[in-house]
């Protein structure tokens, strides 16, 4: 007994050692949870209050295009009241058809294209047949493919559109230094291009109508002051896949609001790249293409405006596009028109301040409305609002962020957007998710703009199927993309959809506000993009 008593006594004393032990740093361990809280919390607040200044000014920003935008669609103020326009003056009684197409000016189409087997006769035959004299009428394909295949095709195309009495022009370069901007400025150079007055542009999976020339270019013959008339975009695969029905719904409102509002208030917008027409003295004037980000094309359009040009958006005149329908594609395109115009405004913030043939209102209009609310503040709220503070608060009770940020602001943000394609208001919700998992994406391409960070100028071409759809050929580099199982999942978003899910069953157990409503179908959202399971595969044959 005295043994056992004595080995009971030892072993007390040497546990009370070993809690004397431990106390300092369970002092410590609660000290550091202490500090943590004190700096963590008072850090979310102030974070909360930034997001929700930040969703008021876009708010803000949202309502006022879409009143301007409404005003347009109701009083039916088309371009042509605006502007004058009257169609091309042709001769009633011409000798004959080359004295009648005088009355034409000269205008040059350029079609840029990089490895394009699928879209590149849909193009080119639509410029091909645009209505306008053959002998007024330069065509320009700008081919930096590096598949010599592809090369040889599309010089056949060419030869062939030839042979029919159009003056069409193969060029081809041994690089792609600038990519699309380096291969518009070297063919702007050439001799015969000094005979043109106007140049319109499009991309390779664009599809003009036939009378695209006879709708824009009479407003920039008879208003001296216009260097730009960009036409919409319609999408012919829209109703591929899920992914391009959203797609549709950001781009419409992207066209039918953002552009419209520019458009009709300031006389000033982005270029989309493509379905537009230049009148190349402003290009000139604006010192031409520049090859320092990827998004020459809104280069080009800040640096003319500046200049005192004047910009008109033709919202019923529709080119047909295409939309990408591989998510991956779709991240690679999304990056760089994030990271574009954040890099962009990083350089030309103070050539904007500093500009002289502009009034203070259309440099506020330019930093502050089209740059800072649209390309910078849209993106990071959206990402570190609905993402990351408000999961993040399930964890930290301290923190309390008021019901209409929650959900009154974002209502009327998606309200908003989707006014642009009403036949798809049913999907409104996985638009909401699928533009939340997007803001990750976006927002950190905005950041590696602002910073220049590794990839700022990374162009990758987005993948396009062009006639496959209709074929349902897969296209060699599908086929081998389709081998490769591991490629399909996304860890950055797999990454974020763990964490909300964490954050979701933590609310949902220990939280009385019912946040976890949204973030459960929110890290859902997540897994199910990380995983691979949006989009479309090239149908099999």
């Amino acid at each position: 007994m005295e043994e056992g008593n004595v080995s009971t006594t030892e072993a007390l004393g040497m546990a009370g050692e070993a809690l004397g032990l431990f106390l300092p740093l369970l002092s410590a361990a609660e000290g550091l949870r202490r500090a943590a809280a004190a700096v963590v919390v008072p850090a979310m607040r102030a974070a909360v209050a930034l997001c929700l200044a930040m969703s008021m000014m876009l708010v803000v920003e949202k309502l006022s295009m879409a009143t301007v935008a409404l005003y347009v669609k109701l009083s039916r103020r088309t371009p042509e009241k605006v502007y004058k326009w009257e169609p091309v003056p042709v001769p009633a009684a011409a000798e004959d058809a080359e004295v009648g197409s005088l009355a034409y000016p000269m205008v040059l189409v350029q079609i840029p294209m990089f490895n394009e087997r699928e879209v590149y006769q849909i193009s080119i035959a639509a410029v091909c047949s645009l209505s306008w004299p053959y002998d007024r009428l330069i065509i320009q394909v700008l081919d930096d493919s590096t598949d010599l295949t592809i090369r040889e095709l599309v010089q056949e195309e060419c030869q062939k559109w030839f042979k029919r009495g159009r003056s069409i022009h193969y060029i081809s370069r041994d690089n792609r230094n600038g990519y699309k901007a380096g291969a518009l400025k070297e063919a702007m150079e050439l001799d015969y291009v000094k005979k043109c007055d106007y140049v319109a542009i499009f991309d390779a999976d664009h599809e003009p109508p036939f009378d695209f020339l006879l709708r824009t270019i009479p407003f920039l013959m008879h208003n001296p002051g216009i260097a730009l008339v960009q036409a919409r975009w319609k999408f012919v695969n829209a109703d591929q896949c899920l992914m391009t029905r959203i797609q549709e719904m950001s781009l419409n409102y992207h066209f039918k609001v953002e552009q419209q509002s520019g458009s009709t208030t300031m006389e000033f917008f982005g270029f989309n790249g493509t379905a537009g027409v230049w009148r190349i003295i402003a290009i000139n004037e604006a010192e031409g293409w520049k090859e320092r980000t990827t998004v020459e094309d809104m280069d080009l359009a800040v640096r003319a405006t500046l200049q005192g040009w004047k910009f008109v958006y033709v919202g019923d005149l529709k080119v047909k596009s295409e939309l990408p329908s591989n998510y991956k594609a779709y991240r690679y395109q999304q990056h760089r028109w994030a990271c574009g115009p954040a890099n962009l405004f990083k350089k030309m913030a103070s050539d904007i301040i500093m500009a002289k043939k502009v009034s203070s209102v259309k440099k506020f209009f330019l930093i502050y409305n089209f740059f800072f609310a649209r390309r910078i503040i849209s993106h990071n709220v959206t990402f570190f609002f609905y993402c990351i503070l408000i999961p993040a608060s399930s964890f930290v009770p301290q923190v309390e962020i008021p019901k209409w940020g929650v959900f009154y602001i974002p209502l009327a943000i998606t309200l908003l957007n989707s006014v642009g394609t009403p036949r798809s208001l049913h999907l409104i919700l996985v638009w909401i998710f699928f533009e939340s998992v997007m803001s990750l994406h976006r927002c950190k391409a905005v950041f590696i703009g602002l910073l220049e960070a590794g990839r700022v100028n990374e162009w990758v071409v987005t993948e396009k199927l062009g006639n496959s759809l209709k074929t349902k050929q897969i296209p060699a580099d599908a086929k081998k993309l389709s081998n490769k199982f591991w490629e399909r999942f996304h860890f950055l978003e797999l990454g974020m959809g763990i964490f909300l899910l964490i954050s979701a069953c933590y609310n949902c157990a220990f939280r009385t506000n019912l946040y976890f409503i949204f973030i459960f179908p929110l890290s859902v959202s997540f897994l199910t993009m990380g995983a691979g399971y949006v989009g479309t595969c090239i149908p099999p044959t």
